[in-house]
Order: C-alpha cells, then sequence, then structure tokens
C-alpha cells in the first residue's frame, strides 16, 4: 500500500481550507502553495481532482480560488483519499492462479478485507476531525512559559 503525495497534498489543502471555513474566505491556489511549500502547479491538478468529486467549488475572477463545497463534517478521510487515488491497493496480477487457485483467492480475500477496512476507518474521519487534530499539533509547537 503506498499513498501518493498527491493524495497527502490533497490533505493537507482541504485541511487548510477547512481551517478557514467559518469566514467564508476564498483560498487561492498561490497563497497555499506559499504556504505550504507545494508547486502551484502540482495544487492545481490536486484541485482538479478534489472538484471533480465535488469538495471543493472553484470562484471565477480576480479574487477567486477554492472553497469547501459542504461543512467540514459531512466530508470524510475517505472523500479525499478516494477522490485522488482510485484504490489503495492496486489489483494486482495473478500469480499462482494456474498451480494453487485456492491460494490465489485466499491472497485475494486477505487484500480486499485490508482494503475494506481501511476504507471504513477513513469513513469514520471528518475533515472537521483533521481540522482539531491539526489545531491542537500546532499548539503544542510553541513554547509555553508559566511565571
Amino acid at each position: 500500500m503506498r499513498i501518493s503525495a498527491k493524495t497527502r497534498y490533497g490533505l493537507s489543502v482541504m485541511i487548510s481550507i477547512a481551517q478557514k471555513y467559518n469566514t467564508g474566505e476564498i483560498i487561492t491556489v498561490i497563497s497555499l502553495s506559499e504556504k505550504l511549500k507545494i508547486s502551484k502547479i502540482y495544487l492545481e491538478q490536486v484541485f482538479s481532482l478534489l472538484k471533480r468529486a465535488d469538495l471543493v467549488i472553484s470562484v471565477k475572477g480576480s479574487q477567486g480560488g477554492y472553497r469547501l463545497a459542504k461543512d467540514p463534517k459531512k466530508i470524510t478521510a475517505y472523500d479525499i483519499v478516494y477522490s485522488i487515488e482510485n484504490a489503495l491497493f492496486e489489483k494486482t496480477a495473478e500469480t499462482v492462479l494456474e498451480k494453487s487457485p485456492a491460494i490465489e483467492k485466499t491472497m485475494q480475500d486477505v487484500f480486499e478485507k485490508i482494503d475494506g477496512n481501511i476504507k471504513q476507518t477513513l469513513e469514520k474521519i471528518t475533515l472537521a476531525n483533521l481540522v482539531s487534530e491539526s489545531e491542537k499539533n500546532s499548539s503544542q509547537d510553541g513554547y509555553m512559559f508559566y511565571l
């Protein structure tokens, strides 16, 4: 199993946009590119996939950019990951089908169960959860001094 850089960037930009959800602010690709240190061209590819999945809405014009298509509580990590990745486990070529179909079937069953469990886990994590965790982690980055 491998999570691509594109998917990690997709999660990152969705968290960044969700942090501004309550303000109604439109987020530009350039501002995200600078904030996250990710290529603007690469981010445009990510946004194309997120838009196709109806997770973000593009706003045209000089003040244009992106905003979430719905409340962060209604968007799951699964929605984001699978808008970019078709499957976390690629369908593998049959390896021992001719010599041992029972083993081949068993391996496929195992991979399907793993894929299903990952899906269930990602469906339980909302974008709002990710924003909350991100905010907790950012508050731990600074030092607190008490006198």
